[in-house]
């Protein structure tokens, strides 16, 4: 029942986001990497052992990146360069090609971490690459830290 429950919630999500995104580009970034961001607790718990390992939680975890990595590409037209309180770095639209490789590359992970990952060791092997690689190497690079 809580497999079907998490479900329905990043269905939620991705119907939500497909609407936003026709009118609120940054609104929809938004949506998406606090998608994210809620997964990744979920991963963190996991890997610290603060919460059991839990196989169907990360597929839906890595399917929630990789949806996110699906979308992101489309999300940054010229007029969504400021307002919305954006977090999203100038750097961004100097270097369009590179944004998009890197989402690119955080999709082909999430799909192959999806079938990869079947116990807690491969897990945290994964989900670290992840996150420091795909997720922090891009953020370092493209998100204004906030003060």
């Amino acid at each position: 029942m809580m497999i079907r429950s998490a479900f329905l919630v990043v269905a939620a999500v991705l119907v939500a986001g497909a609407v936003a995104a026709q009118s609120d580009p940054i609104a929809t970034r938004k949506a998406l990497m606090k998608a994210n961001g809620d997964q990744a607790k979920i991963g963190v718990a996991m890997a610290k052992g603060e919460a059991p390992f839990d196989a169907q939680k990360a597929k839906v975890m890595f399917a929630t990146f990789l949806d996110a990595a699906n979308k992101m590409p489309n999300l940054f037209p010229d007029n969504s360069k400021t307002g919305g309180e954006t977090a999203a770095s100038p750097k961004i639209w100097e270097n369009m090609a590179d944004l998009k490789a890197r989402f690119a590359k955080l999709a082909s992970d999430a799909k192959a971490a999806q079938g990869s990952v079947t116990d807690l060791e491969s897990f945290k092997a994964t989900f670290g690459s992840i996150g420091k690689q795909d997720c922090g190497g891009c953020h370092e690079l493209y998100r204004i830290k906030k003060s």
